[in-house]
């Protein structure tokens, strides 16, 4: 009888369907510099709907604050080729960060054109969830682009519900109600 290795807390190997294995962990320092490298294969369309906004590069010192979560208040996660951290090819990054002097945290999820569609952003946001009811926290939400059917299709089939902010046109908010 063999012995399955064990894996660390929040890691799991993930194979999807098109039989590539992916390492499902929390995000560490060393993945700053695939992060970086990894930017420039997205295409316009991929960083919009993740950061609301047109962006070039990701700079070395944006990268190393997203590798640097803070454990108390926040979340993040990658998905990433089976190698050390800082060797591994990044394709898919999820956050979720708890808002200040609120019982609620913000989410974001970025999977690369690369392996959508192949449920791995489910399977993080299903990881994102567990984190925040882990935190005994009240909502999670996220703003979506309005052209961003995919991540609104998720999230609804996840339980969240749909909400507009008035205050920006073409972006839409998802909260899912954590005590339901």
């Amino acid at each position: 009888m063999t012995e399955r290795k064990r894996l660390p807390p929040w890691h799991e190997q993930f194979r999807l369907p098109d039989g590539r294995e992916l390492l499902i962990r929390p995000i560490r320092p060393e993945d700053a510099a695939p992060l970086v490298g990894g930017f420039a294969l997205l295409g316009p369309d991929e960083v919009r709907q993740r950061f609301l906004y047109a962006m070039k590069e990701l700079s070395p010192e944006q990268a190393a604050r997203l590798c640097q979560p803070n454990p108390q208040t926040e979340f993040a996660l990658v998905a990433a080729e089976p190698l050390p951290p800082g060797e591994a090819l990044v394709g898919a990054v999820a956050r979720a960060s708890i808002v200040p002097r609120t019982r609620e945290a913000e989410y974001a999820i970025l999977v690369s054109h690369f392996i959508a569609g192949q449920g791995l952003g489910r399977k993080l946001m299903q990881k994102l969830v567990k984190w925040s009811r882990g935190k005994k926290l009240d909502r999670l939400y996220g703003d979506v682009l309005d052209s961003n059917q995919a991540m609104l299709q998720l999230a609804l089939s996840l339980g969240f519900k749909r909400t507009r902010d008035d205050d920006t046109p073409g972006l839409v908010r998802v909260v899912l109600d954590l005590n339901e």
